[in-house]
């Protein structure tokens, strides 16, 4: 039997999203932007699918641009930004963000670009007051993800934004691991830019959007072509733009439903696994967290030997990022929220997805406990 529960990291493309893209990788090959009817029909598609993407998040279809996913969305969001105001190049970001925004906060400040960082609390949410502590007069973009990656703890992003309009300041979120997952609305919340991406909520890989509101002019992603407004220049990615759409109009059908059943399925699964693992501990319990989402420290034995064992028993879960895979330091999100570094290598990150199912936690209930038995037996680190 295998169990895929690391759907942070990716997820089953749904069947109807395969289905709504097989025709565009076959008969109707035309390119958007040609003059022809077999070009322009397609780009009728293709607006379609932004009107898709922008309902799920509440935006405009003209405040939607696409691109190859999260990373790029991040990049370009806070490359453009920092590159708008010279009197005001500064960001501000979480200590906690995914990767894609750390390294690109690395990269600005090699460049001589001022950059700060806010910190987190024990739980794991956003620190504001240290948020607000950090902005300055030179402060131009705050960049703080909706929901992390690695934990599932949600972020205030309403209150953040709200703080950096108020600093005169633009306003980022990564909501790769949000988006589909909870409700999300780029203006009630105060959003100036938000990051998403397909393949996290049953999408094709390698197609992505970046929310840019009305009114906000940032340079082009990508020089070239007329496509997106001249925001992003080449030929589009018409499977992937179509199959985006497709799965943000299922994610939104979904949502409410789809938020319960996940959320009954994963307290089951963190409440029997606390229970039959003794000495285990469940990270940011308390905070709001996204309804797939949790996990759990289980000291004493390193993680990478959890998830081998659970490998072979066909259950698949991870460590935390998987653009962290094969670095042996302790997650930085972990770090952050003060996990004692001993701790934090024995973290183990179960996300589930619409198509997880009891079944499926049973079968982890039962597998996971004697490991952790055995491996603690074993250690010598183990209490």
């Amino acid at each position: 039997m295998k169990v895929y529960l690391d759907n942070n990291a990716t997820t089953r493309m749904a069947p109807e999203v395969l289905d709504s893209m097989l025709p565009f990788l076959t008969e109707r090959y035309g390119n958007p932007s040609s003059f022809h009817s077999f070009g322009s029909d397609v780009m009728e598609e293709i607006e379609s699918s932004r009107e898709r993407v922008a309902r799920l998040i509440g935006a405009s279809p003209e405040e939607i641009v696409f691109t190859s996913g999260g990373t790029e969305s991040d990049n370009a969001a806070i490359m453009g930004a920092v590159a708008l105001n010279p009197l005001r190049p500064g960001l501000l970001v979480s200590t906690v963000e995914h990767p894609a925004v750390l390294r690109t906060a690395e990269v600005l400040e090699e460049r001589g670009f001022p950059v700060s960082f806010a910190d987190v609390l024990p739980d794991g949410t956003l620190d504001l007051e240290s948020c607000s502590r950090q902005l300055s007069e030179t402060t131009g973009i705050v960049s703080v993800m909706m929901a992390n990656n690695e934990t599932g703890v949600i972020m205030p992003v309403g209150e953040a934004a709200e703080m950096a309009r108020e600093a005169g300041c633009l306003f980022h979120s990564d909501a790769v691991q949000a988006v589909g997952k909870i409700p999300v609305d780029v203006g009630s919340m105060g959003l100036d830019l938000l990051s998403l991406s397909g393949h996290k909520f049953h999408g094709p890989k390698g197609v992505g959007a970046l929310y840019v509101r009305r009114g906000v002019e940032l340079p082009p992603l990508i020089a070239g072509g007329h496509q997106e407004n001249g925001m992003r220049g080449g030929t589009y990615n018409v499977p992937g733009i179509v199959g985006l759409g497709m799965a943000a109009e299922l994610a939104l059908e979904g949502l409410s439903g789809e938020k319960a059943r996940c959320s009954g399925l994963l307290e089951k699964l963190e409440k029997g696994v606390l229970s039959s693992c003794p000495g285990s501990v469940l990270l940011g319990g308390k905070a709001p967290r996204l309804p797939n989402t949790c996990t759990v420290l289980f000291r004493g034995v390193e993680s990478e030997a959890v998830m081998t064992l659970l490998d072979i028993q066909g259950i698949c879960v991870s460590s935390g990022s998987a653009c962290s895979t094969g670095s042996t330091a302790p997650s930085h999100v972990l770090t952050a929220m003060g996990v004692d570094p001993r701790d934090a290598v024995t973290a183990i990150r179960f996300s589930l997805s619409r198509y997880t199912s009891e079944r499926e936690i049973d079968h982890v209930l039962q597998e996971l406990p004697p490991i952790i038995r055995k491996l603690r037996e074993l250690s010598p680190y183990a209490d």
